[in-house]
Parts: C-alpha cells; sequence; structure tokens
C-alpha cells in the first residue's frame, strides 16, 4: 500500500511539473506578441515631437500598403495608356490633317509645321523612352567611406544628402523628386529631429499644403512606372515641357478645324432630329401649312447623302484629338511650371516639404533657414540641364542628348562658392 501511495504521489507531483510547463510554454509563446504590441504602443508616443499626425498615419499603414502595391501592379498598363494615347493622335496628325494642309497651305507654312511638328515629337518620344529606361540612381549598399546625414530606417543602409526611400521601389534613391503613381500615399521626412508631414493636393499646381498623415502624391499620372531620382530627373522634366508644348501646338493649330468640326457635326445632328415625316397629301385643312419642298423628306436625304461615314468619323477624330490635347497641355502644363519653379529653387518635390518646415522651425528661433543646394537661378537651371558651354544650349537642351548630370548624386560639394561657376 505504501508502495502504491508513493507511486502516486510521484505521478500526481509529474503531472502538477507538466501543467506547469505547459502553462510557462504557452505563456511565454504569448509573451512575444504581447511584447510586440506593447512596443507598437510605446513607439505612438516615444518622444515629445510625437503627435496625431503619427498616430494616424500608423493606423492608416495598411490602406498605404494597399497604393504601393496597386501602384507597382499598374504602372505598365498606364504606360501602354500613354503610349497607345500618343499614337492615336500622331495617326490622326498622319492620315487626315496632313493630306487636308498638303492642299491648303502655302510652302511656307507647310514646310514650318513639318519641321517643328517632327522635332517636337522626336523630343518627346526621346525624353519619354530614356526617362522610363534610366536609373534614378541607388546609393551603394557596400560598406564605404561616402558621408551620409541618417541611416535608413527601411534599407538599413546609410543615406547620403538628398537621397530618400521609395516605398514603390524598396529602395533608396538618389536626389529622389517623385515616384509617378495615381493615388495617395504617406511620406513621412526627417530633417534632423523633426517629422514632416504633409497632404498636398498638386494637380495643375499646388493648391495648398495642410498638416496631415498622408498626402496626394500629385496625381501624377503613372507616366513612366519609374522613380525620377538624379540621373533621370532631367529627362522626366524636359518630357513634361515638349509634351506640353507639343499639345499646345496642336490645340492652337487645330482649332478652327476644331470649331468647323463641331459645328457641322452640331448641324446634321439637329436636322437628324428636325427631320419631317412621311409627307401629307391631299385637299383639305392641312394644305395651307403643308412644309415646302425645300423640308420635306426628300430634300433631307439629298443633303445628308454627301454626309458620308467618312467624314462623320474625320469630324469626330479632329475633335477628340483637340480635346485631348488641350486637356493634356493645361493639366501637364501646371505641373511642369511647377517642377519649373522647383528647379530655379534647386529643390526636388521631395525637398519641397524639408525646406519649408526647417524655414518655419528656423523662424520661431529667430533665424533665416537657407537652401544648400540652390546657387542662383541660372546656375540651378545650367547645372540642371548640363551646360558647361555655349554650344550645349544648343546640343543639350534643344536637341536630344543622353549626356550624364553633374556630380554623382552622392556628394553635393561641387560647387562650395555661391558664384557663376559656368559662364556661358
Amino acid at each position: 500500500m505504501r508502495l502504491c501511495s508513493s507511486v502516486i504521489h510521484l505521478l500526481m507531483r509529474c503531472l502538477r511539473g507538466c501543467s506547469r510547463q505547459t502553462r510557462g510554454h504557452m505563456l511565454g509563446r504569448l509573451r512575444e506578441p504581447l511584447s510586440y504590441i506593447s512596443l507598437i504602443m510605446q513607439s505612438l508616443c516615444y518622444n515629445s515631437l510625437t503627435n496625431s499626425d503619427v498616430v494616424t498615419d500608423s493606423l492608416f499603414e495598411p490602406v498605404f500598403w494597399m497604393v504601393d502595391i496597386l501602384t507597382r501592379w499598374f504602372g505598365k498598363v498606364f504606360v501602354f495608356l500613354v503610349v497607345t494615347l500618343t499614337s492615336s493622335v500622331l495617326l490622326i496628325a498622319y492620315v487626315s490633317i496632313l493630306p487636308l494642309a498638303l492642299r491648303t497651305y502655302s510652302i511656307g507654312w507647310l514646310a514650318w509645321h513639318v519641321c517643328y511638328g517632327h522635332w517636337n515629337l522626336v523630343m518627346i518620344v526621346f525624353h519619354y523612352y530614356k526617362a522610363t529606361r534610366t536609373s534614378p540612381g541607388y546609393p551603394p549598399k557596400m560598406k564605404n567611406d561616402i558621408s551620409f546625414v541618417s541611416v535608413c530606417k527601411k534599407c538599413i543602409i546609410p543615406k547620403p544628402p538628398r537621397t530618400h526611400h521609395c516605398g514603390i521601389c524598396r529602395t533608396c534613391v538618389l536626389k529622389m523628386d517623385h515616384h509617378c503613381r495615381i493615388l495617395f500615399r504617406k511620406t513621412i521626412y526627417f530633417s534632423g529631429a523633426s517629422a514632416v508631414h504633409s497632404f498636398v493636393f498638386h494637380y495643375f499646381i499646388l493648391i495648398t499644403q495642410l498638416k496631415w498623415c498622408c498626402r496626394l502624391d500629385y496625381l501624377y499620372s503613372a507616366w513612366l512606372n519609374n522613380c525620377v531620382g538624379h540621373f533621370n530627373h532631367r529627362y522626366f522634366f524636359f518630357f513634361c515641357l515638349y509634351m506640353t508644348l507639343g499639345c499646345l501646338y496642336c490645340s492652337i493649330s487645330g482649332r478652327n478645324l476644331f470649331i468647323d468640326a463641331y459645328n457641322a457635326i452640331d448641324h446634321f445632328k439637329h436636322m437628324d432630329v428636325e427631320k419631317q415625316g412621311v409627307p401629307v397629301t391631299g385637299e383639305g385643312l392641312l394644305i395651307g401649312i403643308l412644309p415646302q419642298e425645300s423640308m420635306t423628306g426628300k430634300s433631307y436625304q439629298r443633303e445628308t447623302s454627301s454626309y458620308t461615314f467618312k467624314d462623320r468619323m474625320f469630324h469626330k477624330s479632329i475633335i477628340y484629338m483637340w480635346v485631348l490635347t488641350s486637356t493634356v497641355a493645361v493639366a501637364l502644363g501646371g505641373l511642369t511650371a511647377w517642377h519649373a519653379i522647383l528647379i530655379s529653387r534647386g529643390e526636388t518635390s521631395i525637398e519641397r516639404h524639408i525646406n519649408s518646415k526647417e524655414a518655419k522651425r528656423m523662424k520661431k528661433r529667430g533665424k533665416v533657414y537657407k537652401n544648400p543646394f540652390n546657387y542662383g537661378k541660372v546656375n540651378n537651371w545650367k547645372m540642371f540641364f548640363g551646360v558647361e558651354k555655349r554650344s550645349h544650349w544648343l546640343t543639350r537642351v534643344l536637341l536630344p542628348s543622353g549626356h550624364v548630370p553633374y556630380g554623382d548624386g552622392l556628394t553635393w560639394d561641387i560647387y562650395p562658392l555661391k558664384k557663376d561657376m559656368i559662364p556661358v
């Protein structure tokens, strides 16, 4: 009996130990996610600079993550749409407008339109191709002696000046301006110890800037499916500029054709609505109010017989081309003007928000903030275009050129003195 009781007592102690181990194991498995949740909650108020913007940004993180995925998937689709719409305008110009111009314009005007139109087309195609196929530039991921200003919290690599992380490309980009996209996503920039949160609606021009956790990121259509950085920023700007000039050219030169096509379609549409029914014949009270032969169905058929399907398609294609090019000229013209202002200031789209916040912060301290990358309006444009001598205004600005920009995008002490570095 004593032996049995001892065995039972030993088994009970083992069961108690197992239950304690099981409970300890379960608590150990729960301790890790609970610690992670606690760390997340503590990170929302990790210092005095944290505010409601950081909390809201954390809550909206899944939405931004979905936006990045959609942008990455639909980038090629929008590139295809850009190529298709541009090709449709060219098809209308060559098939419909060029034969009409050959019969209408004088030799001088015809030579002007042919030369300017094809020069503009070459510049658009060249810069669009280079903007989509040229890498924006990435910082080295291996250990090096290059100076850096911070460490990317996602790439875990040193970030040189003017370098920012792109959520679409999943890497840091040298002198990042933006990534072409169609939806909104978050933007958190760190300048010193302060976090900048901006909500920007940027379509025709920069309309307003609100302090919030996310922004409409420029409503750029995803034209490039590429990040705009140090090595392809010039191609992107020239594409916007020459596409705007090309759309303005089509809109202005095709204005009279658009008015004539619209009036023709409107005229025959009204005649179709006012078409008479079966003519009434005979004598009676209706004789005095019967329509004349010029207003009967026979006369209508004679007039509309000359308005063929080819004429109808010609007029509709003219209207389509004019509306499309005019709309793009207005929208893209505003975007191009805004980027021209940024280039004049020696800024990128991202640095614009950082510098504005820094200027406000320095103003509260009674100081004036100066952009260290601003060398004056003229010199900023010379550096951006890569102009080193007078002939470069022709070979590098007015003609297609694949030259690389100044510097390597890692260091920005190329011109330490604020003077006319390039006397051209």
